[in-house]
């Protein structure tokens, strides 16, 4: 690991003079399984063992606390604390704001949470949640802050009002290259919030520096959820979590979920063709590889399924050149050029919306899949919506970064 990088979580454990506020209030953790330290402790272990530091209570976002729930949509129940006896409260359960009990449980809230830097991880929303309720009943909030693991890249169409979701947590786009600190930040700024908020800051991150471009070179990887499995997943992910709109596989049910994409049946050949026709500069900084796999659960399970791995761990990742969003709304388009009857929109019930398809709340609107399904809409057409809201964000961002 590097020497010089600290977590905040790291910087709260190794400066006494960080914690010293803490002494003599309750004190609650928001974490999951990868809230942990360089030496891999968990954040709950490592912090019960500060003196003057009394734990009353910890959360768990989706997926829970120490990482209970494989799949998406699947609640967690409150439950106990085996190693240190205290409650913790689901924020992935019957609720997902914190109850009035629950705020109850606690003075100070301590959030660590591995963030992947993409607008529909839901840690931001429930993030943006325990601010609204902190302020709401006078209660100090601390996020100690993560790396954002794809670093300060902004890409993807803003979230459009009346689009908040579970999925959407503001008018971010697609990619927002902030850190969970600088969204909060970004948050009570935006929503006017009156609350106690600290983040005790990283040391030593460097989001430019190759090779990691936002994870620091040496850190161990701990899934943040069970199907972010490595820093491949999270490059793509930007772009591979529209999958979960679409009736094709974004890989669940195989050993590299959210870095491939396919569906029995699928000319891959043809629709790389047509993806390289069509926007040739949207499919660089990553290489693309036809593949073949077969999912053992989730969509098109025990199918062998066509499709595409996108690799961006060897030497041809190029950080400022790699777009995913682009790079999966270009398939998306291509895949209706060369099978316009394609039943690509899956009409399901998503992330607690029922009445909208999955894939506008995925993107914060229905600009996207319009797009796709126009037959006379240019890659041009996208590029010039996309680019204007981004850099109208890395604007309206730049108060609230943290970090050189």
């Amino acid at each position: 690991m590097n020497p010089q990088f600290l977590t905040g979580l790291e910087r709260l454990l190794a400066e006494p003079e960080l914690a010293r506020p803490l002494a003599g209030r309750r004190v609650a953790l928001l974490a999951h399984p990868a809230s942990v330290t360089g030496g891999l402790v968990h954040a709950l272990d490592a912090l019960a063992n500060l003196p003057d530091v009394k734990f009353s209570a910890a959360f768990g976002p989706q997926h829970g606390l120490r990482g209970d729930k494989q799949d998406n949509m699947i609640e967690s129940p409150d439950t106990i604390d085996p190693v240190h006896g205290i409650p913790v409260f689901s924020l992935y359960g019957k609720v997902r704001r914190p109850s009035a009990e629950m705020m109850d449980s606690f003075d100070v809230l301590l959030v660590d949470l591995q963030d992947l830097g993409c607008r529909i991880y839901t840690f931001i929303t429930t993030l943006r949640y325990v601010l609204e309720e902190a302020a709401r009943c006078g209660k100090s909030v601390w996020v100690l802050d993560r790396p954002n693991p794809v670093g300060r890249p902004v890409e993807g169409l803003l979230l459009r009002p009346d689009w908040e979701s579970f999925v959407g947590a503001g008018a971010l786009p697609m990619r927002h290259g902030l850190t969970l600190g600088e969204l909060g930040r970004w948050f009570i700024a935006t929503l006017g919030l009156d609350v106690d908020y600290r983040v005790i800051e990283m040391e030593g991150w460097r989001p430019d520096d190759a090779p990691g471009y936002g994870w620091p070179t040496g850190r161990a990887w701990v899934n943040p959820s069970p199907n972010a499995s490595n820093l491949s997943m999270a490059r793509a992910y930007a772009g591979t979590v529209m999958l979960e709109g679409t009736t094709l596989s974004e890989g669940r049910g195989t050993t590299r979920p959210l870095e491939l994409f396919g569906a029995a049946g699928l000319d891959v050949p043809a629709l790389l063709g047509a993806m390289r026709a069509l926007a040739p500069l949207w499919m660089e900084g990553c290489r693309l590889r036809a593949c073949w796999f077969e999912p053992t659960f989730h969509k098109h399970t025990g199918q062998l399924c066509a499709g595409v791995q996108i690799h961006v761990e060897d030497g041809h990742y190029e950080h400022d050149a790699f777009r995913p969003w682009r790079l999966m709304a270009l398939a998306f388009k291509a895949l209706r050029q060369i099978e316009p009857d394609y039943p690509l929109w899956r009409d399901f019930p998503y992330e607690y919306e029922y009445d909208r398809l999955a894939i506008d709340f995925i993107n914060g609107s229905p600009l996207l899949r319009e797009w796709v399904d126009d037959p006379a809409a240019l890659p041009a057409d996208l590029d010039a919506l996309a680019a204007a809201d981004e850099a109208a964000w890395h604007e309206s961002r730049r108060p609230f970064l943290l970090y050189p």
